[in-house]
């Protein structure tokens, strides 16, 4: 079982667990970050002369603004979501922590220069696959690639600051950093060392 698929399931799911215990520690105990929805409607407040936050003129004068109000005819932020954002707060993002810890453990664990065989992608219309043709893919880059996506998804929702997701992945590394040196010192087994290559693109050895 040591180092075999059940192993490297149990570990990943246990940094999902940490990763987001350290996630709403970060957002109730330290930060209290606003979500975008939020802050647009204090944006809106201030823009209708309702209540003056203090919001600086960059943010007013924003051409977004303008160009949001003449669609929708409000201030107040459109979002995907028709019951709003989450009620709790916006930094950093869960699901960019959780992807960002469990990431970190499957390329602890698995080889992320192995290059992927015979890769497809869809066609145009979604309706087929064809070959990929294009630089290699490697198992590390389609895994940094699956966090970010991850993350950036909820940018794009408008519920999350592009902050949230990008300080939110190297949190979750962080805390699967951790649980690696954890288990490390624990293993009965010689161990040899984790490597792998981190969102800022540095070797990390543990």
């Amino acid at each position: 079982m040591n180092l075999g698929g059940p192993e490297v399931l149990d570990m990943v799911t246990k940094a999902g667990n940490c990763g987001l215990k350290a996630a709403w520690y970060q957002k109730w105990g330290v930060h209290r970050r606003l979500r975008p929805e939020a802050f647009s409607g204090r944006v809106h407040q201030q823009m209708t002369g309702a209540k003056d936050y203090g919001i600086h003129p960059e943010v007013l004068s924003s051409t977004a603004l303008s160009r949001s109000f003449s669609r929708f005819g409000t201030y107040l932020q459109s979002q995907a979501y028709p019951e709003g954002s989450p009620t709790h707060c916006s930094y950093p993002a869960g699901h960019a922590v959780m992807a960002g810890a469990c990431v970190t453990i499957l390329k602890a664990y698995f080889d992320t220069d192995y290059v992927l065989n015979d890769p497809v992608v869809p066609t145009a219309d979604g309706l087929a696959l064809v070959p990929y043709a294009g630089p290699a893919l490697t198992i590390g880059h389609e895994l940094d690639k699956l966090a970010s996506n991850i993350s950036i998804g909820r940018n794009i929702a408008g519920v999350h600051w592009r902050t949230d997701g990008e300080e939110g992945m190297r949190l979750g590394e962080q805390v699967a950093i951790g649980m690696l040196q954890d288990y490390r010192s624990t293993r009965a087994e010689p161990l040899g060392a984790f490597r792998f290559t981190g969102f800022d693109g540095q070797s990390v050895v543990v």
